[in-house]
């Protein structure tokens, strides 16, 4: 006699809890989804439209679904507005919204799906995770109702959330977080009251999950890492990019090792916007990414991580990032200093005069040193070492403390700090270090092409930043990024 379906799902998924017990490692993917966008309009559109929109992007990541988990994966992330898109009024993305329940209400939707309010959404991500036997993480909006007693409540009767889901190998919703940092151009959406930290437990590890601008804050991304102790943080994302230091894969990949964790990002896919770069990153490095600015595609990665990193005998030590910077004397070539915009945060600079040189640039508190040899010095390019100690944005300001070996966009010094893709130039080494006062530093060294350069350089447990053996392509620059969250000013919005 053949087993039951729901026997046979049990065992299926008691055999994947046995299989990743037995291992150390787990095999994770994300899909960088080109993502089917609606009409733009200020009026709501029917609930069956917006529904049937939503299955045509989820008949797009149900197959990379059922690819990944071919692939033996046992989780995937798939990524912000994965769903529905973007560029909404309030009113206008209400029919795409779903009464998402707390998790702690033990739900299967795909085997339940009338227990709660209507949820065509939430039953079909349950039910790929379930048909799967694999985690499924995806990102959609929450509608929850309020009324007049509760003095925060919106006029139109309803709080609007930036969700993100998560569903278990058997289908059932496990983790629900709402977005906290809200970018400038979410006004379709509420803040939530207070910061949530999402955990949840797994054979592999300890997870935990938020979304896109969050991982620039202190709550939740910090939170979860350095008080919670998660392995791994889930990272559904609608990332533009920018350089010189916020291209996704750049700034990701250096944000999993400053911060020693697993990061899984799946970015949405669309060139106009600036948005791409997607990767599996480690405290090592990336294992896997992809940054695709030419075609419309989507992509699929999938790698094998450390389920636990910090017990890995190959986790990065502690490092005090301002030890080596403080502890000598300024290097020379320092004096010759002009003041460049990196967008809007005006960096102090020092030209690179020559193919080998020690220079020390400050600005506030913040004094950077590099040292360095080019092996290839290009007549037609020109490198600066720059710093910047201060507040970043224009609404919501957060400070940053910045010391960067930057490539210029042309031999013009005014272009320094511009937008920069390709290069010419190789290093034989550099060393870049500064007298931080934060320990949230994220180590960045980007190549030409916008690619990353993973095992070719190192941070010592002084601070110091430095290339292994040289530079194997053309360098766009060499950054340590660091994060001041007590400076940040109050946010001006949130309510």
């Amino acid at each position: 006699m053949l087993p039951s379906q729901p026997l046979l799902h049990a065992a299926v998924f008691a055999l994947a809890v046995l299989q990743a017990l037995a291992s150390d490692t787990f095999i994770a993917a994300v899909y960088e989804h080109a993502v089917i966008l609606p009409d733009v309009t200020d009026e709501p559109v029917s609930p069956d439209d917006a529904l049937a929109l939503m299955n045509k992007n989820m008949d797009v990541l149900e197959g990379a679904i059922k690819e990944a988990a071919q692939q033996g994966a046992h989780i995937i992330v798939t990524p912000e507005d994965g769903i529905y898109g973007w560029h909404f009024t309030r009113e206008a993305i209400y029919p795409y919204l779903e009464d998402i329940p707390d998790p702690a209400a033990n739900w299967i939707p795909c085997t339940d799906p009338t227990r709660f309010a209507p949820a065509p959404v939430q039953e079909r991500l349950s039910c790929m995770a379930r048909n799967n036997s694999i985690y499924v993480v995806a990102n959609m909006g929450d509608k929850k109702l309020c009324n007049s007693s509760d003095p925060g409540c919106p006029s139109d009767g309803r709080y609007q959330y930036n969700t993100d889901v998560v569903f278990d190998p058997e289908g059932k919703l496990v983790a629900r977080y709402h977005k906290y940092n809200l970018f400038r151009r979410e006004t379709q959406f509420n803040y939530p009251k207070e910061p949530e930290a999402v955990t949840f437990e797994t054979p592999f590890g300890k997870f935990g999950i938020f979304t896109c601008f969050d991982i620039l804050f202190h709550e939740p991304a910090v939170v979860l890492v350095s008080e919670l102790q998660v392995d791994t943080v889930l990272f559904p994302t609608a990332w533009m990019n920018v350089l010189p230091f916020l291209t996704a894969v750049e700034f990701h990949s250096a944000w999993a090792i400053g911060m020693g964790v697993n990061l899984l990002s799946a970015n949405t896919h669309n060139i106009s916007l600036a948005m791409t770069g997607s990767g599996l990153f480690t405290p090592e490095g990336p294992t896997a990414y992809h940054y695709d600015s030419g075609t419309e595609e989507g992509c699929l990665l999938l790698a094998e991580l450390s389920a636990r990193p910090r017990l890995s005998p190959t986790y990065p030590p502690a490092i005090n990032w301002s030890s080596y910077a403080t502890s000598i004397k300024r290097f020379p070539g320092g004096k010759d200093t002009f003041l460049g915009a990196v967008r809007r945060d005006i960096f102090t600079f020092s030209e690179l005069g020559h193919k080998t040189g020690n220079y020390t640039v400050c600005q506030g508190d913040l004094c950077c040193h590099l040292i360095y040899r080019m092996s290839n010095k290009s007549k037609d390019e020109v490198y600066v070492l720059g710093a910047f100690d201060g507040l970043h944005g224009s609404l919501i300001k957060y400070h940053w403390q910045i010391c960067t070996l930057l490539k210029c966009k042309s031999t013009d010094l005014n272009t320094c700090g511009q937008p920069v893709e390709t290069a010419q130039t190789k290093f034989e080494m550099f060393s870049l270090s500064g007298t931080f006062g934060t320990n949230y530093v994220f180590p960045e060294v980007l190549y030409s092409g916008v690619q990353l350069a993973p095992g070719e350089f190192e941070v010592l447990r002084d601070g110091r930043l430095k290339s292994k053996h040289g530079t194997s392509k053309p360098l766009i620059t060499a950054t340590l990024f660091g994060r001041l969250y007590e400076k940040d000013l109050p946010h001006p919005l949130r309510t």
